[in-house]
């Protein structure tokens, strides 16, 4: 059963910027279709972006041209680049196998203003 492993996540100012990162141990990403989803307190959890195992993109409206989802299957990893932060950014992010419905434990993002 693969696990997932999210990091990268903190505190940072509006405006600033954060790389996460999704690292699948015990199987690999190879040709997998995956997704970053966030959740706020109180809120359902929501697709943020995915990528599919040919490395074609897809974005939440109004996400595209903040966050960029990448991967790099020799490394295992998924990767979630989240420029010019908001507040409403804050929340928990999660990045899920889709095939599988196997999720990570998620990693804490707070954006101050």
């Amino acid at each position: 059963q693969v696990q997932l492993v999210e990091s990268g996540g903190g505190l940072v100012q509006a405006g600033g910027s954060l790389r996460l990162s999704c690292s699948a141990f015990g199987g690999t990403f190879r040709f997998k279709h995956i997704g970053w989803y966030r959740q706020a307190p109180g809120d359902q959890r929501e697709s943020v972006a995915t990528i599919t195992g040919v490395g074609s993109t897809n974005y939440a409206g109004g996400l595209r041209g903040r966050f960029t989802i990448s991967r790099d299957d020799a490394q295992n990893t998924v990767y979630l680049q989240m420029n010019n932060l908001k507040p409403e950014d804050t929340a928990t992010y999660y990045c899920h196998i889709m095939a599988t419905s196997t999720w990570g434990q998620g990693t804490q993002v707070t954006v101050s203003s």
